[in-house]
């Protein structure tokens, strides 16, 4: 990777905790497609609440935090600022409507081809430069999660178009790491995710209008489901994960997040009482050796 991929290695206080970060936030998103499965509301008013009600912890910190660092000075940052919010809500709408489309194991490894994107387009626009060490954990990772989802055989039990919306779903990820990744330099963790946040509720109130029109949960049970989403996966994990993106490589950020189906995994068979098998086990062992290998490149 970039000079930055090498700090990896370098035991600094810093870049451990951003590593601790990287992977509690990975973990807390991991629990998103339980919250969305069980919520009251369609999946699009689902992603809508996911980010509105994260609002509130964020702006509350935001206003106590008294050293916010650099603040924006023209369009062009304010746009900076806008732009992850608005490739998060195309990420969200793309994910959560593949759901209703394809098969949730389709569904969930298409869209976790993120760190594919992200390389891509790093290596593309960014010049960063990928080693064969990192590669070759990211091919072990992937495949970790093709078993963890019930091998190659499982991918033929999906829809074409929901998987080329949950391939789409990926693409903008990849897209919100990268602009997350570049803003990091710049601005405080707090500021990012209080202007993408905003941005994101903004742009995904429409869609979920327009596409389902019931926006609000029967029961408190249901506005449980919701506060949980928005506080555990958003503002907990992708607070945790935009702080870690200011030491830590986006590829590599990006790579770890594959963690989110093994913890997916993990939490339908404690909550939902869905199987965890041998096959499953492997899977997610190998997307564990896929991360580690991938650090030391």
């Amino acid at each position: 990777m970039s000079q930055a991929a090498s700090t990896l290695s370098e035991a600094s206080p810093s870049n451990r905790l951003a590593l601790a970060a990287l992977i509690l936030g990975g973990a807390a998103i991991g629990g998103s497609p339980i919250f969305v499965r069980l919520s009251e509301v369609g999946p699009m008013a689902t992603a809508f609440w996911r980010v509105a009600l994260a609002l509130i912890p964020i702006f509350i910190v935001s206003l106590m935090k008294k050293n916010a660092g650099p603040k924006p000075q023209s369009l062009a940052d304010y746009g900076m600022l806008i732009l992850p919010g608005l490739v998060l809500s195309l990420d969200l709408a793309a994910w959560h409507l593949s759901l209703t489309m394809t098969s949730v194991a389709n569904a969930t490894l298409l869209a976790n081809l993120a760190p594919v994107f992200v390389t891509m387009i790093a290596f593309v626009f960014f010049r960063a430069r990928t080693s064969g060490v990192f590669l070759l954990g990211l091919v072990l990772a992937l495949a970790g999660v093709v078993i963890l989802k019930g091998g190659p055989a499982a991918i033929g039990n999906g829809d074409l178009a929901g998987d080329g919306i949950a391939m789409i779903a990926a693409f903008f990820y990849a897209c919100y790491i990268l602009a997350i990744g570049r803003l990091r330099s710049r601005f405080d963790t707090i500021r990012i995710m209080l202007w993408s946040t905003a941005s994101a509720a903004v742009f995904i109130f429409p869609i979920a209008l327009i596409h389902e029109g019931h926006m609000l949960p029967a029961s408190l049970y249901g506005w449980s489901l919701l506060f949980g989403l928005a506080l555990i996966s958003h503002a907990g994990g992708q607070v945790a994960i935009t702080y870690a993106l200011a030491y830590l490589p986006p590829a590599f950020s990006s790579l770890t997040l594959l963690l989110q189906p093994v913890v997916a995994a993990i939490l339908a068979w404690a909550l939902l009482n869905e199987a965890i098998g041998s096959i499953q086990a492997l899977g997610g062992a190998i997307v564990l050796a896929g991360i580690m290998v991938a650090r030391r490149g």
